[in-house]
């Protein structure tokens, strides 16, 4: 009887003592949740700063991929029916310069995401980007290392860079289009103009490269039927009147 009567003097407050650890048990897991969510808040929060460097990092993405190398695709498919070996020069080196910048100014802006953003390729940007990255410098060393004109390799090279170049404009423009999504998805902002902006300077890139492709052909039809001598047509062969052909007749 003493000893269960000591048992009980000694458990009550040890039972006490736990009970009353638990709700501050309870409250420092609270506590830490909180924190955790209070520091992932602020990680993705849109301060001045980091807004104007996603502003920059989208004009640079713009001017890259929706400006110079459409620019330098357009310049190149000048020199297709172009003879003289001086403008073909020419030409050539506008285009390479024009990539290069584009390569460059694309490439900066890769540095700024990896820097100031969150790389966790969590959304469509993001995977898109980095795939358009890769296809891009493999584009430029591509270009690099082009064999001569005439050599045995030349056409698959030629075949070769063609896709690639595509892949990569497909890439740039979808990215961008999921970049002005990750911009509204991030900031709430309206994006909804410069996506029509930007759709209709496609459209305008679109329109003059279908242009350039059958500009020759234009101006040959043209020049066709502006050479072309004007035939008679059968009613105007043909005698207006029965009666007078027939009284032009001697007896």
């Amino acid at each position: 009887m003493l000893s269960s009567q000591k048992l009980v003097a000694f458990a009550l407050p040890v039972g006490l003592t736990v009970l009353k650890l638990v709700p501050s048990v309870g409250s420092s897991q609270e506590r830490r949740t909180m924190e955790s969510v209070v520091q992932s808040s602020n990680k993705y929060k849109i301060t001045p700063q980091l807004l104007f460097e996603i502003k920059l990092h989208g004009f640079l993405l713009w001017a890259a991929v929706g400006f110079l190398m459409p620019v330098a695709i357009l310049i190149k498919r000048m020199s297709i029916r172009e003879v003289s070996g001086t403008r073909l020069r020419i030409i050539f080196y506008i285009h390479a310069i024009t990539q290069v910048l584009a390569v460059l100014l694309a490439t900066a802006g890769a540095v700024m995401s990896i820097k100031y953003f969150d790389n966790s390729f969590s959304n469509d940007h993001q995977r898109i980007g980095l795939a358009f990255y890769i296809v891009m410098w493999l584009q430029a060393l591509t270009g690099i290392l082009r064999p001569h004109r005439g050599s045995k390799g030349r056409t698959i090279w030629f075949v070769f860079h063609w896709l690639v170049g595509i892949s990569v404009c497909l890439l740039g423009v979808i990215n961008i289009y999921t970049g002005l999504q990750a911009y509204h998805e991030r900031t709430s902002k309206n994006v909804r103009v410069w996506t029509i902006i930007f759709t209709l300077q496609i459209s305008l890139i679109l329109l003059f490269y279908i242009l350039q492709e059958k500009w020759n052909y234009i101006q040959k039809q043209g020049a066709v039927l502006g050479n072309k001598p004007v035939q008679p047509t059968d009613q105007e062969m043909s005698p207006r009147c029965p009666e007078k052909a027939a009284a032009s007749e001697p007896c």
